[in-house]
């Protein structure tokens, strides 16, 4: 689980938050300049496409404010190079146009674009809609788009707010084994299909067993996190762990699910068998220690999972260690 965020809470500020602005009439440039600023946000300018692209690269803006209509590089070529572009691929982008046609529109939003501002615009709607923007991105980043889960932000304060408050907890890091091969062999949708049944797997389980007292968060990929108390962990391990070994016979082909193994070529053309998908659980709990940092708990749980991932199939453990403080 990496962290690479600090460990404020709250949300950030306009003056932390960086706006590109991209269009070639200066006086609308200074005008969105302006206003912003005046609302605390840091301001780029650029006058066309190329130069909106070079700044994008050399300060990435938290959100760019595209012109349509520009010379050379117009602004739908813009924003298929920023969404192309890993580093910028995850900037929240609007487009400036002089034209209300919805073909127009259409193709702003097709291009990669998250919203659309019609020009002339006072600064109530640029401040509004730059505002609704960031907020949309915000909330996407706290949640997995794939399982709908809370993501990484919403995983560190959950962890942060528990151990602050001094309440028993247990950190559990569920982790899919041969996941890499499985997406390999069937492709990326019977993966994301194969998670989303992790997913559910887990929530059920952890809720059942810990109701509303249950958080469970996905990271990425195939890691999740669950806190439950730390009288339910077990119990939640076990049901875990039983209801994805059965829920492996709907994710394989039957001849493949039977044989109990896929075999995939390696670069080398070697042919490499890997067994079926299993679940790895590391828990780090409260019951026999205490944690001063968020990191500690993580640090346990990851050190759990990766000890029951040397077992054969799914697997648990739990950190029973005493640490007297």
């Amino acid at each position: 689980m990496t962290d690479d965020a600090d460990d404020r809470t709250d949300e950030a500020s306009d003056e932390d938050v960086r706006v590109l602005v991209v269009d070639d009439d200066p006086d609308i440039a200074r005008f969105v300049e302006v206003n912003l600023q005046g609302d605390g946000y840091i301001v780029d300018i650029a006058a066309d496409g190329e130069q909106g692209l070079e700044s994008a690269l050399e300060h990435p803006p938290d959100l760019a404010l595209v012109d349509v209509m520009m010379p050379g590089m117009d602004g739908f070529q813009l924003v298929e190079r920023l969404r192309g572009d890993p580093r910028t691929a995850g900037i929240s982008i609007i487009m400036l146009t002089a034209k209300s046609l919805t073909a127009d529109k259409v193709l702003g939003l097709t291009a990669g674009a998250d919203d659309y501002i019609i020009k002339p615009f006072d600064p109530v709607e640029l401040l509004a809609r730059v505002k609704g923007t960031l907020r949309r991105a915000e909330e996407m980043r706290a949640s997995s788009p794939l399982t709908g889960l809370p993501g990484n932000i919403r995983i560190q304060e959950e962890i942060a707010r528990a151990v602050t408050s001094g309440k028993p907890f247990a950190l559990v890091y569920a982790d899919l084994d041969n996941f890499k091969a499985y997406n390999d062999f069937y492709g990326f949708l019977r993966g994301d299909a194969a998670i989303k049944t992790a997913s559910g797997i887990l929530q059920e389980e952890a809720r059942r067993a810990a109701g509303d007292a249950a958080f469970v968060g996905h990271m990425g990929g195939d890691d999740f996190v669950l806190m439950v108390p730390p009288e339910k962990v077990e119990e939640v391990c076990h049901g875990i762990i039983k209801r994805f070994d059965e829920a492996t016979a709907e994710m394989y082909d039957e001849d493949d699910h039977v044989r109990g193994y896929i075999e995939i070529r390696s670069r080398r053309g070697e042919l490499q068998r890997f067994p079926l998908l299993s679940i790895s659980l590391g828990v780090a709990t409260t019951e026999r220690r205490t944690f001063s940092h968020r990191e500690e708990a993580v640090a346990i749980a990851t050190e759990m999972k990766n000890y029951a991932k040397r077992s054969e199939g799914s697997s648990w453990a739990i950190d029973r260690r005493s640490v007297r403080r």
